[in-house]
C-alpha cells in the first residue's frame, strides 16, 4: 500500500479499528492522488456511574433497569435533579451521552405521581421526536403504575382522530415548535387542561434553534410561558443539547428565564479515527472563468460509502441537501453493482419529505443490519438511536463544529471504535479546516446565535402574542417591544384598549410566519401542470431562487421554473431533469443607514452597522454537475431591498499601495477578500454560508473609501454579522489562512470564487486579496 502523505497526530500506539478500516479503503491510492491532509485518534472515555436518587418513582427506576441501565451516569443525575428541585436546566454533553434519561426521570417521576400533571416535548425533527415518542410509550407500557401517562405525538402527521384524543386525554405531548406556534398556542382554549397542569416542557437537541429559526422559537416559547401563566402554570424547562460554548446563556437566551447548565460529560465512548479528506484538483475539467474545480465531494462520499460498505463497515453519510442524498446512494450502488453486487440492496437514501413508516423502515433496517450504508440529510443527525455504526462520511463541512461532532457521534455508540471522514467541497471553509485541524478538532464548539429582539422577527410575534390573549404593557416592557408595538399601531394591526392591546379584526398572523427562517409574505411554487404545490420560499429571496429558468428540487423531483409572479406570490414549475444547475447573476448596491459600532485601527476601521441592500437578479449561469459553465442567460427582474445589518472594514488607498495594490487591482483584491471571508464566517458564528451575503467597493459613497461589507441576509439581520464583528481578527485571520493554503494560482472555488457570486467571479485578484487581508491584520494587531 502506498504510504499516505498526510499528518497524522499522536494518540495511540498502536493502531485502531478505525485506521485499519482507514488504510484498507486507500489501498492501491498513488502518492499523487492521495486525499488525507490529516488524521488524529480521539482517545476513549470511561464511564462514571452514580446512583438512583431517592426522589425518583421507583416504578420509573424499574423500567429503566428493565431496558439494561443499571446505574445512572453522574451527569444524567445532576441535570435530572436540578430539574426536579424546580431549576431551568441544560445538559451540553455529547453524542450518545443519554440526555433522554435526564428530563425522562423527573416527567416519568412527576406524571406518575400526580395524575392530572402535563408534559410538552419540543424536537426541531420528525425523526427524532418519532424515536423519543416511541421510548417513552415503551416505558410507560412496561409498568401499570406508569399506564396514565399517555404519551402522544401531535404534529403533521397525526390525524384529527388522534389530535382530539390527545387535546382530551395525553398528558405528554410529543410536537415540534411549528405545530406549537400554528396548533396549540392559537387554540390554547382548547388546551385548557393541558397548560393548566403543565409542569415540564422538554426541549430536545435545542443547539438546533440558531438565527433566524432561532430566534422565531425563543419568541414562541415566551408565548408559551405566557399562555401556561394564562391558566395558572409555571412549568420547569429542561434542555438537551450537543456540545455547545455557553449552553446556560443560549438556553436563557432561548426561553427567556435564568438557566442552570450541565457540561460534564460521564459516558462512555470508545476510541475513534477523524480523517480530513481533500478531493484532488481535476486536469480535464475547469470551471467559471477557466478556474480549476475539484473532485465533488457528493461523488467521493459515494465512493467511500461504498468501499466502506464492501469492508462490511455499517455506515451514515451525511450529505448537504436532500437531492445530494438520493444521488449518493444511487451512485454508490451504481458502484456496487460492478463490484459486489450482492451488496446493492444494502444501501439506501434517508431524508426528509418520506412518509413516517418509510422512515421507521430505514432506522430499523440501518439498525439491525439489514442495510449497511445510508447516505441521509442531516434528519439523522439528531437523537436517533442507531446502534453499531462503524464509520460515517460526512460531505461537506456541516456548518458548524458542534454538528459535524454530532454527526460524526452517529458512529460507535457503543463503546466501539468508529471511523469519521470529512470530505472537503470545493469551498474556502473546507480547504481551510482540512488544512488547519485544530480549528475543527482542538477548538471549544460555537455558541448559539440568536437575536429575539429583531424587529422583523418580534413584530409578527408580537401578534401572534396578541391574538393568543391581549397584551398588557407589563409584558410588552418583558418583550422589549414599545417601539415595535408602536410601529404595529401606526401598520393599524394592533390597538390599545383598556385592558390591553389586541390585534385588529381580520388579522391572522400565525401563517403568515415561517419560523424556519423565511420572514414575510411567501411565493408558493405550484406545478402548472397539476396544481400541485410543491413548498414556498419567502418574497425576498424568490427573485434569486425561482427566477424563470431556475432548476428547482423538490424531495429528490427535479423542476424548471416557468414564470415567477411576485405581486400574485406564485411561481410555475414543470417537471424536468436537465443535466445542469442554475445559480442567480445579480448586481448589489449596499447604503449605510447608521452605525452601532466603530473602531479605527490606524488606516483600518472596522464597524458594525445598519445597511438597507438593494439586490436585482440580471441572469443566471446553467453549470454541469462537474462545475463547468454550460452558458449565462439574461433576466430582467424587479430590484429588491433588504434592511439588514452588517460587519464591514475600511482601508485608505495608501495602506492599499503600500501593499502593493495599485489602483488597478483594488477591485479585484477586494472582492477576493470579500468572498473568502464570507466562506470563513461559518467557522465563527453558527451560520450557514447561504444566510450571508457580501459587497465590496473600491469607493463607497457612504465611506469614501475601499470598503469591504459583510452582512446577514435576513430582514433586520440574525446575529451573524455581529459575530463576525466581535470576533474579526480571528475570522480574517482564517480567512487569509485559508487563501493561502490553497494550491491553486489565481483563485478556484476553494480560496475566492463563490458559486452565487451576482458579478460571475470577476474581477477576482488572489494575491491581492492575501496582501489586502494581511495589511488589514497588521493595523489591527497595531491597534
Amino acid at each position: 500500500m502506498t504510504t499516505p502523505p498526510h499528518r497524522r497526530s499522536s494518540g495511540a500506539a498502536t493502531a485502531s479499528f478505525g485506521d485499519e478500516l482507514l488504510d484498507r479503503i486507500l489501498e492501491g491510492t498513488p502518492a499523487a492522488e492521495h486525499p488525507l491532509t490529516h488524521t488524529a485518534q480521539l482517545p476513549a472515555r470511561t464511564a462514571v456511574h452514580t446512583e438512583w436518587p431517592d426522589w425518583v418513582a421507583e416504578p420509573v427506576v424499574r423500567v429503566i433497569r428493565e431496558c439494561g441501565i443499571d446505574r445512572p451516569w453522574r451527569h444524567q443525575i445532576r441535570a435530572a435533579t436540578l430539574a426536579a428541585e424546580g431549576s431551568h436546566v441544560v445538559l451540553s454533553t455529547g453524542t450518545a451521552s443519554g440526555k433522554s434519561l435526564t428530563y425522562q426521570l423527573p416527567v416519568l417521576t412527576t406524571l406518575s405521581e400526580d395524575p392530572q400533571a402535563t408534559a410538552l416535548y419540543l424536537s426541531p425533527t420528525k425523526a427524532l421526536g418519532a424515536d423519543q415518542l416511541r421510548a417513552v410509550t415503551e416505558l410507560t407500557c412496561a409498568d401499570p403504575a406508569l399506564s396514565s401517562v399517555h404519551p402522544c405525538a401531535y404534529d403533521g402527521d397525526t390525524s384529527p382522530e388522534l389530535r382530539q384524543w390527545a387535546r382530551a386525554h395525553a398528558r405528554w405531548i410529543f410536537t415540534n415548535p411549528d405545530m406549537l406556534h400554528l396548533g396549540l398556542l392559537p387554540g390554547h382554549n382548547r388546551w385548557s387542561r393541558f397548560f393548566a397542569r403543565l409542569r415540564y416542557v422538554v426541549i430536545d437537541e435545542c443547539h438546533a434553534y440558531r438565527g433566524v429559526f432561532g430566534s422565531h422559537v425563543a419568541l414562541i416559547l415566551r408565548r408559551l410561558r405566557r399562555i401556561a401563566a394564562h391558566y395558572g402554570a409555571d412549568p420547569v424547562f429542561v434542555l438537551a443539547s450537543a456540545t455547545t460554548a455557553e449552553p446556560g446563556a443560549a438556553a436563557s437566551r432561548l426561553i427567556g428565564a435564568p438557566c442552570r447548565e450541565v457540561t460534564e460529560d460521564c459516558s462512555p465512548s470508545g476510541p475513534r479515527t477523524v480523517a480530513l479528506w481533500e478531493p484532488p484538483l481535476l486536469t480535464e475539467i475547469t470551471g467559471e472563468n477557466g478556474t480549476p474545480v475539484r473532485r465533488a465531494a457528493g461523488n467521493e462520499a459515494a465512493r467511500l460509502l461504498a468501499d466502506l460498505v464492501v469492508e462490511g463497515a455499517r455506515t451514515l453519510a451525511f450529505v448537504r441537501s436532500r437531492h445530494g442524498a438520493e444521488t449518493t446512494a444511487i451512485t454508490a450502488r451504481r458502484l456496487l453493482a460492478a463490484s459486489a453486487p450482492d451488496l446493492v440492496d444494502r444501501v439506501a437514501a434517508y431524508r426528509a419529505g418520506y412518509l413516517a413508516e418509510d422512515r421507521r423502515d430505514l432506522e430499523a433496517a440501518l439498525g439491525d443490519g439489514r442495510l449497511l450504508g445510508v447516505a441521509t440529510t442531516n434528519a439523522l443527525e439528531l437523537g436517533v438511536d442507531i446502534a453499531g455504526l462503524d464509520a460515517v462520511v460526512v460531505a461537506g463541512f456541516p456548518g458548524t463544529v458542534a454538528s459535524f461532532r454530532q454527526q460524526g457521534g452517529r458512529a460507535g455508540r457503543r463503546g466501539a471504535g468508529s471511523l469519521v471522514v470529512l470530505v472537503a467541497r470545493d469551498d474556502p471553509l473546507d480547504t481551510y479546516l482540512v488544512h488547519h485541524p485544530q480549528a475543527l478538532l482542538g477548538t471549544p464548539v460555537e455558541a448559539t446565535v440568536t437575536d429575539p429582539s429583531n424587529p422583523y422577527v418580534l413584530g409578527p410575534q408580537l401578534l401572534c402574542a396578541a391574538l393568543e390573549a391581549p397584551l398588557t404593557d407589563a409584558e410588552v416592557a418583558e418583550f422589549g417591544a414599545a417601539d415595535v408595538l408602536a410601529d404595529l399601531a401606526a401598520q393599524g394591526l394592533i390597538r390599545r384598549r383598556p385592558h390591553g392591546w389586541f390585534v385588529t379584526p381580520g388579522t391572522a398572523p400565525h401563517a403568515g410566519i415561517d419560523i424556519r427562517g423565511g420572514i414575510g409574505s411567501q411565493i408558493a411554487i405550484v406545478e402548472a401542470d397539476t396544481g400541485r404545490m410543491l413548498g414556498t420560499v419567502d418574497a425576498g429571496r424568490a427573485p434569486a431562487t425561482v427566477y424563470p429558468g431556475a432548476v428547482h428540487l423538490h424531495q429528490g423531483e427535479s423542476f424548471v421554473v416557468d414564470e415567477l409572479y411576485l405581486d400574485d406570490g406564485i411561481a410555475l414549475v414543470h417537471a424536468e431533469n436537465p443535466e445542469w444547475t442554475t445559480s442567480a447573476r445579480e448586481l448589489t448596491d449596499i447604503t449605510i443607514t447608521s452605525v452601532d459600532e466603530q473602531r479605527t485601527a490606524g488606516a483600518v476601521t472596522v464597524a458594525f452597522a445598519r445597511v438597507e441592500v438593494t439586490h436585482q437578479v440580471i441572469g443566471y449561469l446553467r453549470r454541469l454537475p462537474s462545475g463547468e459553465v454550460l452558458d449565462q442567460i439574461p433576466l430582467d427582474m424587479p430590484a429588491q431591498t433588504l434592511p439588514t445589518r452588517a460587519v464591514m472594514y475600511t482601508v485608505t488607498p495608501e495602506l492599499l499601495a503600500h501593499a502593493g495594490i495599485g489602483a488597478e487591482r483594488i477591485p479585484g483584491a477586494l472582492h477576493a477578500a470579500e468572498h473568502a471571508a464570507i466562506g470563513l464566517l461559518p467557522l465563527v458564528a453558527t451560520c450557514d454560508r447561504g444566510d450571508i451575503g457580501g459587497v465590496s467597493t473600491a469607493l463607497h459613497a457612504d465611506t469614501g473609501l475601499p470598503t469591504v461589507f459583510v452582512y446577514d441576509g435576513h430582514p433586520g439581520g440574525a446575529g451573524f454579522a455581529e459575530r463576525g464583528h466581535t470576533r474579526i481578527v480571528e475570522w480574517l485571520t482564517a480567512t487569509r489562512d485559508a487563501v493561502l493554503a490553497c494550491e491553486c494560482t489565481t483563485g478556484c472555488p476553494s480560496c475566492v470564487y463563490s458559486p452565487k457570486c451576482g458579478n460571475g467571479n470577476d474581477p477576482l485578484d488572489k494575491a491581492g486579496a492575501i496582501a489586502l487581508l494581511g495589511a488589514v491584520l497588521t493595523a489591527l494587531a497595531k491597534a
